[in-house]
């Protein structure tokens, strides 16, 4: 079976997406893997698929594979590259685009400068539905693990933005211990589904600094519902006001989201760019 595909990159956060309208594409996790592999594959951080929409009033069905294979909920630099992929394939001549997940529904908007507004919809915090066990929902919860043969605890906001994280405020993301806690805090057992864990450096009440590390990838360039996430925790801990100027080691993301009033969340939108590295096509 021979695919052609387009790589794409959202600050540094790299895709092999695949059109599944115009293509029949069926993917094992074997050959998910093969395509993410960076020395025997093209090499990507996840795998996006474009298929059609299953849901009236819905443009397309947004697929999301990390490189180990499994598929996953959400990913905020994905949905910006697939906004201008669908619009750049010409697949669409929309500017406004409503997508489907695995579990909700998004809406891109392409603006006159290229880049890509995303409405990320509400965030959950709601323990049982991001899913974190706990018996109460708070907006920090103590976690132990174990770090260089050292047992920690660290105290972390727990949310969903589509898919789960963790987020663990420090004081400087260039000394935080990325790998061994990202690793350890992705797979605690409070977190059933695993979780992308980001590292939250706060520079002031509009800027914050963020590495994160994602569950199937490892520590990414960028995470666009990592940033999301980051910002929800800092201001419903009042910490930060949005609009908030998100800076990650592949570039810089605007995150506005107002601050939640007797549990009623509001919207998260999320305006970065997106960007096409070149094409080509495998042989699986």
């Amino acid at each position: 079976m021979v695919l052609t595909f387009t790589k794409m990159h959202g600050l540094g956060n790299d895709f092999v997406v695949l059109d599944g309208v115009t293509q029949d594409i069926h993917l094992s996790t074997e050959q998910i893997r093969f395509i993410a592999d960076r020395r025997f594959g093209v090499g990507c951080d996840q795998i996006l698929l474009v298929e059609p929409p299953s849901l009236p009033d819905i443009d397309f069905r947004y697929r999301i594979f990390n490189a180990d294979g499994s598929e996953v909920e959400q990913c905020g630099n994905g949905a910006r590259c697939f906004a201008l992929y669908v619009s750049q394939k010409k697949l669409t001549h929309k500017k406004d685009i409503r997508v489907e997940t695995m579990n909700a529904t998004i809406e891109l908007h392409i603006e006159e400068d290229g880049q890509v507004r995303v409405n990320m919809g509400q965030p959950e915090l709601r323990p049982e539905k991001i899913p974190f066990k706990t018996r109460q929902q708070q907006l920090s919860y103590p976690l132990s693990l174990e770090v260089d043969s050292e047992t920690q605890t660290v105290s972390i906001g727990a949310v969903s933005m589509g898919n789960p994280h963790g987020v663990l405020c420090v004081t400087d993301i260039a000394d935080a211990n990325v790998t061994n806690m990202g690793t350890g805090l992705s797979q605690h057992p409070d977190f059933p589904n695993q979780a992308n864990i980001g590292f939250m450096e706060v520079v002031n009440r509009n800027h914050i600094k963020l590495r994160v590390f994602e569950r199937g990838a490892g520590e990414t360039l960028a995470c666009g519902t990592g940033a999301c996430a980051a910002v929800v925790i800092g201001i419903e801990r009042g910490l930060l006001q949005g609009p908030v100027k998100v800076e990650l080691p592949g570039g810089t993301l605007s995150i506005d989201y107002r601050k939640s009033h007797n549990r009623q969340y509001h919207n998260v939108l999320m305006t970065g760019p997106a960007a096409f590295v070149f094409e080509g096509s495998i042989t699986l």
